[in-house]
């Protein structure tokens, strides 16, 4: 089975078990290691393999064709994007009419802040500018930009470039809807076999990570892309949770709050929110 999912912590902990054979009936996968703005594309373009990891923010363009896994991604609180400046201590109104650095257009990250400016910045933001994540932060530090969207450890290190958070948008969701924030999701192809299966599969692979920690640390540091052991536990902790195992009903409504709000801001297409649910077509 072929699967793309991103060398980041929280994937590589989580797909441990699945990737190395460890699952019993399970089929060997061939794993290709994609940033998710990458796979984002992948799917959006109907290419890339059979099951990926993609943004949430990009279900909208794929509903028909994949299905939504609902275990293995990534939900969480605590966890949200952050909007960096160069400067402490101006407010969101500073970003009028500014450049702001965002490392995708398809992404939650990118949803949450067109949600959060149209109420917050007045006259709204000037130039969106897609940029690398990793050169997001030397960009705000080097005045190449006004202010940076920055996600994933960038939460963790950006006193490192001397920024300073302008908002959290993970606590300004929580607060406006009290929900969590949805980040990554498992797709498949609607027309795989026995998806069901492929679902446990990744459920154990999760339980299994948990029970055992040790077991995937020399593989997770192996892709961690020279993050410090203590960022790579921190950033495992904060994205690899109960929603990870089951996006259950309180996952599902996320999910819903943060498309149906975009949909209707006209950032994302309409899409018919019951293939969420849904495996077949």
């Amino acid at each position: 089975m072929k699967i793309a999912f991103s060398p980041c912590p929280n994937d590589t902990f989580t797909f441990h078990a699945l990737a190395h054979g460890l699952i019993k009936g399970a089929p060997e996968l061939d794993v290709t290691y994609a940033d998710i703005h990458i796979t984002n594309h992948w799917a959006i373009d109907r290419e890339g393999p059979e099951v990926m990891k993609i943004s949430f923010a990009a279900l909208p363009w794929v509903l028909d064709d994949y299905a939504l896994i609902p275990c293995g991604g990534a939900l969480g609180r605590g966890c949200g994007p952050l909007v960096l400046t160069a400067e402490g201590s101006a407010g969101p109104e500073s970003l009028a009419g500014k450049t702001v650095a965002v490392p995708s257009e398809r992404s939650t990250a990118y949803l949450l802040f067109r949600l959060w400016a149209k109420g917050s910045v007045p006259g709204g933001v000037g130039e969106i500018r897609i940029m690398p994540f990793d050169e997001i932060m030397p960009a705000v530090r080097d005045g190449r930009v006004d202010a940076g969207l920055v996600i994933h450890e960038a939460r963790f290190t950006y006193g490192q470039y001397g920024l300073a958070m302008l908002a959290d948008l993970g606590e300004w969701w929580e607060k406006e809807t009290g929900h969590p924030i949805p980040l990554g999701a498992i797709i498949a192809k609607r027309d795989m076999a026995d998806l069901p299966r492929l679902e446990d599969w990744i459920r154990v692979s999760v339980e299994k990570a948990w029970a055992d920690p040790e077991a995937s640390r020399a593989y997770v540091l192996e892709h961690a892309q020279e993050m410090e052991p203590d960022v790579v536990n921190a950033h495992i902790e904060l994205y690899v949770n109960e929603f990870t195992r089951n996006l259950g009903e309180e996952g599902y409504a996320a999910v819903e709050s943060l498309l149906g709000r975009a949909a209707e801001e006209g950032i994302v297409p309409p899409f018919d929110p019951n293939k969420l649910r849904t495996y077949s077509r």
